[in-house]
């Protein structure tokens, strides 16, 4: 069924893709992903059973856990965010590093509304086959950009019909800390000058020291690895036009009904959940 066998970084998104399938198979889920154990089992991740153990001692699974936390509480951020910003009149929304992502079937969109999924075409082609195997059909109109960021995705997004004069949400889940800083800067860029007045932005950024803190764990995603949040993530942001707004996971789960209630190792000044409006 599958084009290709997950490697490299778009791997990372079928073990995305798992959690949310654990997500949504919980009594009292934070989100509904039905596709997400398709995805999961086609990329030789399925869902029964425990699920892998991280390298090394129990330290490193406690890390592991707590990733897999963050990933359900910024996918419900960023569901959410989808919806304040339809609610505004969004009407395009560009997916960056799509992944595995199921939004375009899962959620209730407003008619005209125009989803771009932009990644590279082996993770594309994997996740058509999973859909067209699932007969699943999306809820707005869903484009496929097969590009990679790091070449001309602004043209290829253009072709595919996006329309920059039109408001627009964009989403980078999961995305930035793969990049290094002078990458995130010019993606932002781009964004940026992509994005009429009160378009709106999602972001997920890692945290201080998560790069050091996950440095032994090799062999898994935190090898690739390499980029954090900057000290102040809402003072960067407005000097790249953004006027933004940041928070924690901790905070966002304690909202939404699953607060964490083991000490913080490191209080966090400034959260990697980050949710921004365009000036």
């Amino acid at each position: 069924m599958t084009t290709a066998k997950p490697s490299g970084v778009w791997a990372t998104a079928v073990g995305v893709a798992r959690v949310r399938a654990r997500e949504t198979r919980r009594e009292n889920p934070l989100f509904l992903d039905p596709l997400a154990e398709a995805f999961a089992a086609a990329g030789g991740l399925p869902v029964d059973g425990e699920p892998p153990r991280a390298p090394g001692d129990d330290a490193a699974r406690r890390r592991w856990g707590a990733v897999a936390f963050s990933i359900v509480v910024r996918t419900r951020f960023l569901d959410e965010l989808l919806r304040d910003a339809a609610d505004a009149g969004c009407r395009q929304v560009v997916l960056l590093g799509a992944g595995m992502d199921s939004r375009a079937y899962r959620l209730d969109w407003p008619s005209g509304t125009r989803l771009f999924e932009i990644d590279t075409a082996e993770p594309l082609g994997f996740k058509e086959s999973v859909v067209r195997a699932q007969r699943a059909e999306p809820r707005c109109e869903r484009i496929t950009v097969p590009v990679d960021l790091r070449e001309d995705w602004t043209g290829a997004l253009a072709a595919a019909g996006h329309d920059p004069a039109l408001l627009t949400v964009w989403i980078a889940e999961g995305l930035l800390i793969y990049l290094p800083q002078d990458a995130v800067e010019r993606l932002l860029g781009q964004v940026g000058e992509l994005s009429a007045t009160g378009s709106r932005m999602g972001l997920t950024l890692g945290q201080p020291g998560v790069v050091e803190r996950f440095a032994q764990d090799t062999g898994t995603a935190a090898s690739m690895w390499v980029s954090e949040m900057p000290p102040d993530p809402v003072a960067w942001l407005a000097g790249l036009g953004w006027d933004a707004r940041a928070y924690t996971v901790r905070e966002r789960a304690a909202a939404y009904g699953r607060p964490v209630t083991a000490p913080e190792e490191q209080p966090q000044r400034h959260g990697g959940l980050i949710s921004a409006a365009r000036r």
